[in-house]
This record gives structure tokens, sequence and C-alpha cells, in this order.
């Protein structure tokens, strides 16, 4: 996916279309990450003064929901399941061996409800069932 490249002008355009939502500092973060890919660190600043909160509300905010992330993200996102189900079909020592493979690429914690096909993938947004490192492999390319 492409996304464009972050600037504090651009940012501000986007704050505008949430200036009359009730509770817009989540939607703003959202906003932030659908338009950048990320949220950049200068925004925490930039939404508490534009939406008159305070910069501890914002950052609380985007810590709190691990969805948001404040680097850029890296050019394929692995995402596994760790789930009661799918450890018990495997996925520790498929995060492992995926971490080591593909590093920054891989985040674990996540459940997407696909236990009877654990363990369970999602790689560049598409969910992989009993997935293998070899079927992950497949799906990054």
């Amino acid at each position: 996916m492409k996304y464009r490249p972050w600037s504090q002008d651009a940012a501000l355009v986007l704050l505008a279309s949430l200036r009359d939502e009730m509770g817009p500092v989540l939607m703003a973060l959202q906003l932030m990450q659908k338009e950048f890919g990320y949220v950049d660190k200068a925004s925490i600043e930039i939404i508490a003064n534009f939406f008159n909160t305070s910069r501890a509300e914002v950052h609380g905010v985007l810590t709190f929901y691990h969805d948001l992330r404040t680097t850029a993200p890296t050019t394929h996102e692995i995402s596994i399941c760790v789930a009661e189900a799918c450890q018990a079909v495997g996925a520790r020592v498929l995060v492992q061996e995926v971490k080591a493979k593909f590093g920054d690429e891989t985040h674990d914690g996540y459940c997407f409800g696909n236990c009877a096909l654990g363990p369970t993938v999602m790689v560049n947004g598409e969910i992989i069932g009993r997935a293998t490192l070899e079927k992950i492999e497949q799906a990054r390319r």
C-alpha cells in the first residue's frame, strides 16, 4: 500500500475534517495512520493543539491501541496469532522462526478468530491458516 509522506501541512488538512467530531483524538490518530502509514511523533503535539487537549492524553491514546504505530511500516507486515488455540498447534515456535527470518516485519499477539485453522498469520492483510514458514515466504512475494 502506498502512503503519502508525512508533513505538518498535510496533517493539519486531515485534522480539519474532524473539527466538529466528538472525541476526535482516536479518530485523528487513525486518520494519520491511514494517510501516512504511521503516526509521526510530531503529530502528538499537533493533534493536542488542534483539539485543545494535552499531549499526555494524545500520547495515552496512541500507546493504548496496539494497532497504532509510530514508525513507518515495513515493506511487508506479518502478524501472528498467539491465542491459546494457535499456541496449541505451534504458534510460538512459528513466531520464533518468523522473527528470526524477517525481524521487524513480525508482530505477535493478534487473534484473527480463525482458531480451527491455526496457527493463523496475516501477511500484508491476507489471512493464512495452518501457517508455516514456507507459506509466509510465498505470501510475501
